[in-house]
């Protein structure tokens, strides 16, 4: 039995129906017992406090304790203990003991830095409350003391819930209900220090500074006393610092920053009145370096390396994973309908400054990127570095020249003295040396690391033929571009042999890679290796090795010209294929979230192993890339990205499965289709039919294929198609195959063959079978997948306790994925489960889904909450403001996808209820018959549709009446 005192003192049983408790007396003496469950109330205390007059004696106390035993019944046990009474119940039966105990675990989760975990936490403790506490028991001593001490805590929840808010960078959500705290609770200085934050971070540095006046006034005027030390600090920071949401922050460097402290401040000074700077320079002068600190001086910045991109296609993914935003959802998300709008979406109110490096190799695509977010993202702000301009109207060039004559000395000497310990060396000769280098930065850096081998003599003495060896070797290119050159192939040539092999080898790493990695591809030891990294060839940081570009161009070149390029590619792409083929496996199983981040950091190197396997074309090594990898792909959210690719290599085999790889061309043809516009479309017209024999023959059902999400993912891409059934069928047919993922996936898909067929008690059992295999393998992806089915399936038979409580329970699984996109979609779902009984909650619900799937720049998810948001608006009668917001979420609703499919029904369903309302009746039977045509687009009836879909029987009514003279 559950007791509730948050408000008026209720009871229910075990299976949701509310105990009948009786007259105020009896309300107020199960109150009273409940304030502290299983301690003893002397009996003059429970008369006194429940009748104040005194009029309550002890014999018609007693007749109330035993009415309330009987009302009780074997719920809960009433015991006589010495001169009073007390109730025996399990601690969180009662939603007092349950709200303390989830508020703790909350604030806990907070304190070790899990706010996603303590926002799910907190919220599912907030909604305990009804009302105030111990509403029926207004003149008790008793209770007032536990309301008080209630209220504080209830208060202390809401401060971590809006806390942990801002942490996952929800500040404007969590504004208006802040606002209203503080008016509530003027001298409660932790609500005015979080909208100060919340303020601060929306670009309101003003308005946050005007709250701290205000609650420093308050706390003078009421108390005499002055804001505490963290108000203070908070406030002085706010004086100080610009507002600062990161989404990625500039590479921390290793070493001092050596003479260029006024252009730094120059660079600055330059952001604030121009939008787009661009820092030029010929390689080697520092641009990147310079654009670091600058950065620096703020939070509030998106570092984004270009330098690994080999063409202009993969620059607005590069940009969206910078971000932090994976281009499409755990489940798939076609709302996106391209990267840049996804950008657009995430950045239009965005205070932030871009960082993006090394540009000069994307000159074109840069310039109309970076164009187009200026134009739509009026407060962002872009710092570039390149070495020819953007040339794009408002552009603020700065000129990066090399060092002066004592910063390029002292820069030496500090590098030197880096290398080798009580290094010395006469300021004359080591000035020479830096103008025979031109005073580069890189170029310095490069040959001061030589000094840990060569005395300062014999750098110099070498030094004028090596630049001249260099320079002649390229008189074709640019002049500055020669004398780096000349720097880089000094230090190449003072290579040993194995040295050389082995740094011409590791340029065909895209992203930096590991010890191992690098031993492997590269056919070299580690003492090799370390070599490099002491001569400053690589750079090694979080145990991995990287490359400097400039380096690496020139190694590439090396490699060309010793023959090596195709073998060592072959190579890379084979090793990046035992990757992710080990990988794969366990991304199915608890070990995910160890291995995510495995993978992840291959992520480069993936994609350039597949462009050489296209390319070349290697086509079983192709295939089989793009199958190993389907899971991760999905999982991250990074399939666009890979769909030109997908699409190059189907058509460079045509539209026939090559031999033995029938699995493996069915995962390309997905992975195709996921490409943005018509092209995606074009290519799953043409292979799916193909693709979809080649994925029946390679899962005949007793014998177990070799990818099994892609099985999955091929019912869910078919079940909008022409022929769903089929799809349906192909993975249900894997009920007994003996790939467990398989099977759990097969429960899965048969559910939904039952609710077409109106047996949700089978459909329910069939989702539970799903859910157990998933849950026995450990996969959060399954899990949450399911889960969310089963709510659904919950919210149709309208048991809402288990559909919010399983929604919440996958809301952790996404969160803990990072998946804002899933999040986003659960928390429109637990809106849909909230909104009948609670309006405001289900509002609270679509508003947060809407800031998350904003932030993530998601159409889909954004359009369903917009749609939530406007079935509140229709219930409270605002006509306008339903259809503004139902007109909006149509706009953003991809019709293709099958995650669509819910959003675009009910979407026109509100229209066509906004246009009947206005006696527009015509227009309303249209939205009605788009709604029932959208429904028949999955081959299954229409009412089991509209209702499993959540519309309530009135609405299902009108949509049947709408398209009764068409059936």
């Amino acid at each position: 039995m559950q007791f509730g005192i948050l408000g008026e003192t209720r009871a229910w049983h075990g299976d949701g129906n509310e105990v009948p408790l009786g007259g105020p007396a009896r309300r107020a003496l199960l109150a009273l017992l409940l304030v502290r469950p299983g301690e003893v109330v002397p009996t003059d205390r429970l008369a006194d406090e429940i009748d104040p007059t005194g009029a309550l004696s002890a014999h018609s106390l007693q007749s109330q304790v035993s009415r309330l035993r009987t009302a009780l019944g074997a719920g809960a046990a009433i015991e006589r203990a010495g001169a009073g009474y007390r109730i025996v119940v399990d601690p969180d039966g009662v939603d007092t003991s349950r709200f303390e105990r989830l508020a703790g675990e909350g604030r806990a989760a907070l304190a070790d830095g899990d706010p996603g975990r303590a926002v799910v936490l907190l919220r599912e403790a907030l909604e305990l409350w009804r009302g105030p506490a111990l509403a029926d028991l207004p003149e008790s001593e008793t209770a007032r003391a536990a309301a008080v001490r209630l209220e504080e805590r209830r208060l202390g929840a809401l401060e971590d819930r809006i806390e942990a808010g801002l942490r996952l960078g929800e500040h404007r959500a969590v504004v208006p209900e802040l606002r209203e705290l503080v008016g509530c609770h003027p001298l409660r200085e932790r609500l005015a220090g979080l909208l100060m934050r919340a303020l601060f971070a929306e670009g309101g540095q003003a308005e946050a500074l005007v709250v701290f006046e205000e609650t420093r006034r308050h706390l003078a005027d009421e108390l005499g006393a002055d804001p505490s030390a963290e108000l203070t600090a908070l406030h002085r920071e706010l004086l100080t610092t610009d507002p600062t949401p990161s989404p990625a922050a500039p590479p921390a460097q290793l070493t001092s920053f050596v003479g260029r402290a006024d252009e730094v401040t120059e660079v600055a000074e330059a952001l604030r009145v121009a939008r787009l700077v661009t820092l030029l320079g010929p390689g080697g002068v520092g641009k990147t370096r310079l654009a670091v600190e600058v950065a620096g001086g703020g939070d509030q910045v998106c570092f984004v390396e270009l330098a690994p991109l080999r063409d202009g296609a993969g620059l607005p993914h590069a940009l969206l994973g910078a971000l932090g935003l994976r281009e499409n959802g755990l489940q798939m998300d076609g709302g996106a309908k391209t990267p840049v709008d996804r950008l657009i979406a995430a950045l239009s109110d965005q205070v932030l400054l871009l960082v993006l490096d090394n540009c000069e190799h994307l000159v074109d695509e840069v310039a109309g990127l970076a164009a187009r977010l200026l134009a739509t993202c009026p407060r962002l702000r872009v710092l570039a570095t390149s070495r020819e301009p953007l040339g794009i109207i408002g552009e603020h060039l700065f000129p990066v020249r090399p060092l002066d004559k004592d910063a390029a000395v002292r820069l030496f000497m500090e590098r030197a003295g880096a290398v080798r310990r009580g290094f010395t060396a006469d300021p004359e000769l080591v000035r020479r040396i830096c103008a025979a280098l031109d005073d580069l930065p890189l170029a310095i850096e490069l040959t001061a690391a030589r000094s840990r081998t060569l005395d300062i003599d014999d750098l110099a003495a070498r030094l004028d033929d090596l630049l001249a060896v260099g320079a002649r070797g390229t008189r074709t290119a640019d002049e500055r571009h020669r004398t780096l050159r000349s720097v880089v192939a000094w230090s190449w040539d003072l290579l040993s042999e194995p040295e050389q092999r082995a740094a011409r080898r590791f340029t065909v790493f895209a992203g930096g890679t590991t010890a191992q990695s690098a031993l492997r591809v590269c056919g070299t030891d580690g003492d090799t290796l370390e070599a490099l990294a002491d001569k400053s060839l690589l750079e090694v940081a979080g145990g991995r090795y990287r490359m400097l570009e400039t380096i690496r161009a020139y190694g590439a070149e090396r490699l060309d010209a010793a023959g090596e390029r195709e073998s060592v590619r072959r190579a890379h792409a084979q090793h990046l294929l035992e990757l992710v083929r080990t990988a794969d496996p366990h991304l199915r199983r608890a070990e995910q979230l160890e291995w995510l981040p495995v993978v992840a950091a291959e992520h480069g190197d993936l994609l350039a192993a597949l462009r050489w396997a296209v390319e070349e074309p290697a086509v079983e090594t192709a295939f089989a890339l793009f199958a190993a990898a389907f899971n991760y792909l999905w999982i991250r959210g990074a399939s666009a990205s890979v769909a030109p690719l997908a699409i190059a290599l189907l058509a460079s085999v045509g539209e026939a499965a090559p031999d033995g790889l029938g699995e493996e061309y069915a995962a390309c043809v997905l992975l195709a289709s996921a490409a943005s516009g018509e092209a995606g479309g074009q290519v799953w017209q043409r292979h799916r039919a193909t693709a979809g024999k080649a994925l029946a023959a390679a899962w005949p059902g007793d014998r177990s294929g070799r990818y099994p999400v892609v099985l999955l993912l091929w019912m869910m891409r078919n079940a909008g198609g022409p022929d769903p059934q089929g799809a349906f069928a192909l993975v249900s047919s894997q009920r007994d195959c003996p790939e467990p993922w398989a099977r759990a996936a097969a429960h899965y898909v048969s559910g939904f063959g039952h609710l077409g067929r109106r047996d949700p008690a089978a459909a329910e059992d069939a989702f539970g079978q799903a859910l157990e295999g998933f849950r026995s393998l450990g996969d959060r992806w399954g899990i949450a997948l399911t889960l969310d089915t089963l709510a659904g399936v919950a919210g149709a038979r309208g048991d809402r306790t288990r559909a919010l409580a399983l929604t919440d329970e996958a809301l952790v699984l996404t969160e803990r994925l990072g998946a804002l996109e899933d999040s986003a979609d659960l928390l429109v779902n637990r809106g849909d489960h909230l909104a009948g009984d609670d309006p405001a909650g289900a509002r609270r619900a679509y508003a947060h889904a809407a800031a998350l799937a904003r932030r993530a720049g998601s159409s889909t998810y954004l359009a369903a909450a917009l749609r939530g948001l406007g079935d509140i608006a229709l219930e409270e009668g605002d006509l306008a403001e339903a259809e503004r917001l139902y007109s909006e979420a149509l706009e953003r609703i991809d019709p293709h996808w099958i995650k669509s499919l819910g959003p675009r029904v009910r979407t026109l369903v509100g229209l066509g209820r906004v246009a009947a309302a206005r006696s527009r009746h015509t227009e309303a039977r249209n939205h009605y018959r788009q709604a029932a045509e959208v429904t028949d687009t999955v081959g299954a009836h229409a009412p089991e549709v509209l209702r499993m879909l959540g519309l309530s029987e009135k609405a299902v009514q009108s949509v049947l009446e709408a398209v009764a003279p068409d059936r």
